[in-house]
């Protein structure tokens, strides 16, 4: 093991940096000093002060050229040749393959390493060369110890590993690697490293179950299979650092096997992740139906499939690790969810709708929940909903019969509602209704999505009493501005204002039936607006309680009669909101959308089909409408050509008449009398004689 640190910039040649694995490696080396991990971190700090530290220099392959600006990588490629590929490797201290997400790098990487111990003589200084490789090449082993299978396996039974059937040729490229570093190590050195399943940041195999506990549109989490495979896992930073150990200490050891030290199963994890992002519910479902979902491919459910105890026994000896998740993905979960929420920009979006009855809170909110798939928490339907749950949790548990516990819970609750409605005139107390709205804010999709709080609070009491932070008591804080949880405020409170005539008509011109769905007839209306008034004329009023947080209300004035669906309204909250921060739209959804698109493209051919139809309509009255005019004009110069003509034929008529035809006239009756056999001859030796004698 090397024991001098390096004290220059190392280039790091690692392929494939946009994609998860890789980027996730690549972005943590290039945060890391050259040879920090050969020392304890107080140790680094006093004898490398940040002024004297050299970082590696990241070196990168791309898939995407266009693809996202990578701030991370001081230089990357896409589509180089060979012989290009080969220079670029020349030129870096450390090659990185990392063969665990893409099938079709082995290849590549098979050549990569042939050809740098090929070029091996023309080495400028020493290189390694680190393959990642997949725990799937151990998918088949036989346990440790027959007789006690729990005995996990380690990297000194690499020699007998024994991959899945579809990760054979990973296992021949992890032989030739290590094959190509036994002949000249002083000059290259290769390591094989098989990393567990995957997970951390974005996540990668495990995603699909985190975005369905976050969507929270399945009743429930699938686990693919009985759920009972122990599943090896590691954490990408772990598996970052384990990289970064390799290029640092440069071990003699060759192999290793890169795992956390859970033995979670698929149940154990699946079950972490919809508890944490959703209601924690899931169940069993056959394998063949992951192959339905275009979320999970095939090769995912190889990796979910895999039941192996595995241990890494040379990272713990050899290496100094500073792990995230040392003990895996199950008892680190809130921490992996976090980060997994922030990685994807999956930010809640808390927003609070204030204003007058009839201002039009309740359809501003509704567009809002849909543009920004946001929760939407009206008071009544909050009631409502929870009353329904109780109803529906009872029914179903008497049912089962199981979990008494939570059945009398259930039924002291819907009790409690139920008594306090009827003390109330059918409606809850105060305290009642804002225990169910703290509720409905505390629960996973809220928390996960956000909210639009419609209407509610109206008063600094009920804001205080609703936002307050369990965790710490009012006399604690030392404090006059109020204590309020980081998790239930609101981001955004917008005030929807209006004067008492503009609502006053607005209601008017509602009809009856929805003024009484609405609760907005006449008396209601008035009393309504009447508390609305007196409430923001308190001395303190909710809108003095979001100031005190430094949150302050936006007011928007709606005076239009014409903008009857507040779009006005909306447009101005979705420019101060910004962006969703979400998954975007479901293949529901961009299914709707596409329909739309169409529909809208075919009204539009249809449109211009009925144009071209009216115009050619057009054009076609125009030209018979010519045709007929020009028949006219044609039918009129005829005629008048016949007249001049007429008039121009009536002298040489009179002198045919005079001098021409008496004579041709006699000669043909004469020619009838005779009957010669030749009558025109005849005919012409007539007129001849005739014209001789004139």
């Amino acid at each position: 093991m090397a024991n001098s640190r390096a004290s220059s910039t190392k280039r790091v040649f690692i392929n494939n940096i946009d994609s998860y694995s890789s980027r996730y490696i690549a972005q943590f080396l290039s945060s890391c000093v050259v040879g920090e991990s050969l020392d304890d971190a107080d140790e680094e700090e006093e004898k490398h002060p940040a002024s004297s530290k050299d970082t590696f220099s990241i070196i990168g392959t791309v898939v995407d050229k266009d693809g996202e600006k990578l701030n991370f990588a001081s230089e990357k490629y896409s589509l180089l040749s060979r012989d290009e590929l080969l220079r670029c490797l020349m030129q870096c201290d450390v090659i990185v393959y990392n063969i665990t997400e893409n099938a079709d790098l082995i290849d590549e990487a098979t050549w990569a390493i042939s050809a740098l111990h090929s070029e091996i003589e023309h080495f400028g200084a020493p290189k390694i060369f680190i393959l990642l490789s997949p725990i799937m090449t151990w998918a088949m082993t036989k346990p440790a110890d027959p007789d006690d299978p729990e005995i996990p396996l380690s990297e000194d039974d690499y020699r007998r590993r024994r991959p899945h059937p579809n990760f054979k040729e990973h296992t021949s490229t992890e032989k030739l690697v290590l094959k190509l570093g036994k002949t000249k190590k002083s000059k290259l050195a290769t390591y094989v490293v098989t990393a567990g399943l995957q997970y951390g940041m974005g996540e990668n195999v495990f995603h699909f179950f985190f975005k369905a506990a976050w969507l929270g549109q399945r009743s429930s989490v699938p686990i693919f299979g009985a759920g009972t495979n122990v599943i090896p896992t590691i954490h990408i930073n772990d598996l970052s650092r384990v990289v970064q150990n390799i290029i640092d200490h440069r071990p003699k050891t060759h192999y290793f096997i890169a795992v956390d030290e859970s033995k979670n199963t698929f149940e154990d994890i699946v079950k972490a992740i919809a508890s944490a992002l959703g209601s924690g519910k899931t169940e069993m479902v056959p394998k063949e139906e992951a192959c339905v979902t275009k979320e999970v491919t095939e090769t995912d459910l190889h990796y979910l499939s895999v039941n192996l105890l595995a241990e890494s026994l040379f990272l713990k000896d050899r290496f100094n690790l500073r792990w995230d998740c040392e003990t895996g993905i199950v008892d680190n979960i809130f921490t992996v969810v976090e980060e997994y929420k922030r990685t994807r920009q999956l930010l809640p979006k808390k927003i609070c709708l204030l204003g007058p009855p009839a201002v039009g809170k309740s359809s501003v909110a509704e567009k809002l929940c849909k543009y920004y798939k946001l929760q939407h928490i009206h008071v009544q339907e909050a009631i409502d909903e929870k009353i329904r749950k109780l109803e529906e949790l009872l029914e179903e548990n008497e049912k089962t019969s199981e979990n008494e516990e939570m059945l009398g819970d259930a039924q002291n609750q819907l009790e409690t509602l139920t008594n306090n409605m009827l003390e109330n005139d059918g409606k809850l107390d105060e305290q009642q209704v804002i225990n169910i709205i703290r509720e409905k804010l505390n629960s996973m999709p809220c928390r996960n999505k956000g909210f639009v709080l419609d209407g509610y609070p109206n008063t600094y009491v009920q804001a205080k009493d609703i936002f307050r932070d369990e965790n710490i008591e009012a006399e604690d804080t030392g404090s006059t501005i109020p204590s309020y949880s980081e998790v239930l405020i609101p981001e955004f409170i917008f005030s929807l204002d209006a004067t008492d005539e503009f609502l006053k008509e607005r209601v008017r011109n509602l009809p009856q039936s929805v003024a009484e769905d609405k609760h907005q007839t006449q008396d209601e209306f008035t009393e309504s607006l009447a508390k609305f008034r007196e409430a923001l004329a308190e001395d303190e009023s909710v809108f003095d309680y979001f100031d005190e947080l430094e949150i302050h209300p936006e007011h928007i004035v709606i005076d239009s009669v014409d903008d009857c669906e507040n779009m006005v309204v909306l447009e101005k909250i979705i420019k101060s909101v910004g962006r969703p921060l979400n998954y975007g739209l479901t293949p529901e959804e961009k299914e709707e959308v596409r329909k739309k698109k169409e529909e809208m493209s075919q009204q539009e051919l249809k449109q211009k089909q009925v144009e071209n139809e009216l115009r050619e309509t057009g054009d076609n009255a125009e030209m018979a409408a010519l045709l007929e005019q020009w028949n006219r004009n044609l039918a009129e110069v005829k005629r008048q050509e016949h007249e001049i003509l007429e008039a121009q034929s009536v002298p040489m008529r009179h002198y045919l008449m005079k001098y021409v035809t008496p004579t041709v006239i006699q000669g043909l009756v004469d020619c009838c009398k005779v009957k010669p056999d030749d009558p025109v001859e005849f005919l012409a030796e007539y007129l001849f004689q005739n014209i001789s004698e004139d």
